[in-house]
């Protein structure tokens, strides 16, 4: 089977924590860490780093919207879900069941920024810690402010970004 066409990413000219993504159908805007491009991402930098991230997997809020169609594995977010940034942690870039340790991030937010989750491969196979955690695509804040170190999108932007992808796809993100 041909490997699917990664969706590029890269840095908006003059906006370091601004990207443009290259879809089949045209440019997208997103929203990328507050450390800019990151080509040796470190745990706590705020960067978004380079090369390419496959998708893992994906989660939303089914108490916020309908089930997306997607060929990457799903999961409805619950209370107990959560993701381990402490590199200390044996879990350490993981999803856990929360209550879990002091450096646990909730997937179940209040905000809307995970109603879609990409979960992106950045430093889990194999994982190296203080290499970078949660590295995810999710939806943005308004006025697409600087994210920890994942690319956010707006919603419809998102929504056409899970309708492109197929199985084996990935972000490629550029220096």
């Amino acid at each position: 089977m041909k490997r699917p066409k990664p969706i590029i990413v890269r840095r908006a000219p003059g906006r370091p924590t601004e990207a443009r993504v290259q879809l089949a159908h045209g440019v997208r805007r997103a929203a990328l860490g507050r450390g800019g491009i990151k080509p040796l991402k470190r745990e706590g930098d705020g960067g978004t780093p380079t090369g390419p991230l496959p998708v893992r997997r994906v989660f939303y809020r089914a108490d916020r919207l309908l089930r997306p169609r997607t060929p990457f594995p799903l999961k409805a977010i619950n209370p107990r879900d959560g993701w381990c940034d402490d590199p200390s942690d044996r879990n350490y870039n993981r999803h856990v069941r929360i209550p879990y340790g002091p450096s646990t991030e909730s997937m179940l937010r209040e905000d809307a920024l995970y109603d879609i989750v990409l979960v992106l491969g950045h430093n889990d196979r194999p994982r190296i810690r203080g290499r970078g955690s949660a590295i995810f695509s999710h939806l943005a804040r308004p006025g697409y402010t600087p994210t920890e170190g994942c690319i956010a999108f707006s919603l419809r932007d998102l929504q056409a970004v899970l309708a492109q992808l197929r199985p084996g796809g990935r972000f490629l993100v550029l220096p």
